[in-house]
């Protein structure tokens, strides 16, 4: 169930490039592109300097993976490849990975454990689904 919130949460968030299509795409485009991704996680960032202790970290692990997917998704748009789809999907397993872990850091004994154990298990499927794709 977390998998499938983080998996809805990175979906949606990363609509920032959108409006750029795949064809087509300027240089100029790329760049402005780019610099709001920036932008946004610059945001994103400080809305989290107002949480404290984990929720912080997590906050923080969510928009560095954020602003990664959404450079990666770029670049898949700017030049769209085989090796840039990967690059997505790599980054988005990644980023999915950091923020279970993180969020994991909010249990004790057990629990975290096992929680660990599943965003490990997690991240091991998504590795072997992205070996499995033909890109």
């Amino acid at each position: 169930m977390k998998t499938q919130v983080i998996a809805a949460l990175f979906a949606s968030s990363f609509l920032v490039c959108a409006g750029a299509q795949a064809q087509g795409m300027t240089g100029d485009q790329h760049k402005a592109s780019k610099a709001q991704i920036e932008a946004t996680y610059k945001s994103d960032k400080a809305q989290c300097d107002t949480l404290k202790d984990n929720a912080k970290d997590v906050c923080e692990k969510q928009a560095e993976a954020k602003e990664k997917l959404a450079k990666a998704e770029l670049e898949q748009q700017y030049k769209p490849s085989a090796s840039h789809a990967r690059k997505v999907a790599e980054v988005r397993a990644e980023g999915m990975y950091e923020v279970a872990k993180e969020k994991c850091d909010d249990q004790s004994g057990d629990a975290k454990n096992a929680c660990e154990k599943q965003a490990k298990a997690d991240h091991e499927k998504a590795k072997a689904d992205i070996k499995a794709t033909k890109y």
